[in-house]
């Protein structure tokens, strides 16, 4: 965390990806208490509240009486761009939750994510396990969609590397095995693990991946979570005719001290049928 100046954090976003999608609203750190590597529920939706609670005082009251398809929400001076000069002097990471199944969440979230930054690549991104249906083991036929948009977005010089959240050693050796651009990294939950495993230990050691902790809860932000804090900022809407489609929590660290400048969430959300 950095000192003597007042952190700018949590970005959400209610952007542009059809009806509400969200786009950077930082909160400062001081304000939400955001600390660690993970965050809780209850954090995020007071991230995500304050968010929209400052942005609809900035506005016309005719708007929020009749929401459009297509909204950003974005509380401007909240959001502090990358100065250029001191680019390599940062290194930007993300981590990626999916909510719904559209891979092209992937491509949406890094370049919204760049575009708040005012930078052309992030260093690392990380993607949660995607979610399977209740009673279902993830397996590479789940992970393959959306490891190949990340994938291209290496190609792409959008990312620099790309790493993957929970994976035990099979599923970790299957997708190493597949992939052409190798996972650098894999999170492991600290929560359901108090000792790395042996067996994923040996095989990271072996082919140079980096393994890493995190205390993220299991489903970080469900659809009726979302639409309970969205109905909380906004009494009069249908909030049940949103739905949202990815989060991303991104981390701007100063390389030569290891300390983090500033941090923040931007999530998409959209309208039913839409």
């Amino acid at each position: 965390m950095r000192s003597p100046k007042k952190e700018r954090h949590p970005h959400l976003n209610p952007g542009s990806c059809g009806p509400l999608d969200h786009h950077p609203s930082p909160i400062s750190p001081a304000e939400s208490g955001f600390h660690g590597n993970g965050c809780s529920l209850p954090l995020l939706r007071d991230c995500i509240q304050k968010t929209l609670n400052e942005w609809s005082s900035q506005i016309s009251p005719e708007l929020l009486q009749e929401l459009p398809d297509a909204l950003e929400c974005t509380v401007s001076q909240a959001v502090e761009k990358i100065n250029p000069d001191e680019r390599e002097e940062m290194k930007v990471t993300a981590k990626l939750f999916i909510v719904g199944s559209n891979t092209s969440s992937i491509k949406d979230s890094v370049d919204i994510a760049c575009s708040v930054l005012g930078i052309a690549q992030l260093d690392s991104v990380i993607v949660a396990s995607p979610p399977v249906e209740d009673g279902v083991s993830l397996s590479l036929e789940h992970l393959q969609p959306y490891w190949e948009e990340l994938e291209n977005l290496v190609q792409n010089k959008k990312i620099v590397t790309i790493g993957t959240s929970d994976l035990d050693k099979t599923q970790l050796e299957e997708l190493y095995q597949w992939a052409q651009v190798k996972p650098s990294s894999n999170q492991v939950n600290l929560a359901s693990c108090c000792v790395m495993p042996p067996d994923l230990t040996a095989f990271a050691k072996e082919f140079d991946i980096q393994l890493l902790t995190h205390n993220d809860p299991k489903e970080l932000l469900s659809e009726t979570n979302f639409q309970a804090t969205l109905q909380e900022s906004f009494p009069d809407i249908q909030a049940n005719e949103w739905i949202p489609l990815w989060l991303l929590r991104y981390s701007v660290i100063v390389k030569s001290r290891g300390i983090i400048k500033s941090k923040g969430y931007i999530l998409q959300a959209k309208r039913r049928g839409t």
